[in-house]
């Protein structure tokens, strides 16, 4: 019923712009009161037939709903935004830590490093590879820059030069003060021997890992790239994810 209504009153507007100015006037009266009166079932309840003629927004209900759903529509577009761009910044910030990676060796000595009267944190001071930062060789120190599982290993060489010296060694890898590997040799039977060890450690953010020479042991003859400490982030946990 209202689509009818709206078309005879569309077609008496159509009809007045062939009309003088009082003829338009009179048409503009007739059709408002028409709509005015009209006692049939609206499809869209709230209709203001003043607002409609004056041709202002939002006078008909299904205007209103569609003028909110665009403004809802937009509100949440904002909100999905940001929640997007903090997203974006937290994987860049998480990525920019992923690159963790360290390799470091003692410098070569004519003599040998040891024996000691008590533990000696051992100084692999010649960097290879120090992605980072977290590796500190004044001290020997690797302080891992954020939570995750690390891949760390060394390797222990010594040589007395001479078979009818003892070989006697220990090397401990520590973290925070704790024991997490070790390796050791007691022998008179070679003059030089190595080893190597790797572990998988879970390090949260400030953690420390380093290398000890136990108390009364030396490591000698240590060549060029021969006694090696080194180790990366294996992947970050998600707690690093969220807090870091």
């Amino acid at each position: 019923m209202k689509l009818v209504a709206l078309s005879v009153v569309f077609l008496w507007g159509a009809l007045c712009l062939y009309t003088s100015v009082d003829a338009e006037r009179s048409a503009y009266d007739l059709m408002y009161s028409a709509a005015m009166s009209f006692n049939g079932q609206l499809t869209c309840a709230p209709w203001n037939c003043e607002c409609a003629f004056m041709r202002q927004r939002g006078c008909c209900c299904a205007s209103n709903k569609m003028f909110e759903l665009e403004e809802t529509t937009f509100m949440r577009m904002t909100k999905l935004w940001g929640k997007l761009t903090k997203l974006t910044d937290s994987i860049a910030a998480s990525f920019d830590y992923t690159h963790i990676a360290f390799t470091a060796t003692m410098a070569p000595t004519p003599d040998c490093f040891g024996p000691f009267t008590t533990n000696v944190t051992i100084s692999y001071n010649n960097i290879l590879l120090n992605d980072g930062h977290g590796y500190n060789p004044a001290l020997g120190v690797f302080t891992a820059p954020r939570c995750g599982a690390y891949v760390m290993s060394f390797r222990a060489y010594s040589n007395v030069g001479s078979p009818t010296e003892r070989l006697y060694h220990k090397v401990q890898m520590m973290k925070n003060g704790e024991v997490v590997a070790s390796m050791w040799e007691a022998n008179r039977e070679d003059m030089e021997d190595s080893g190597t060890q790797v572990v998988v450690v879970d390090l949260k953010r400030g953690d420390q890992i380093y290398m000890e020479l136990m108390y009364g042991r030396s490591l000698c003859g240590t060549g060029a790239q021969k006694n090696i400490f080194s180790g990366y982030l294996l992947y970050p946990t998600y707690e690093n994810w969220v807090a870091a």
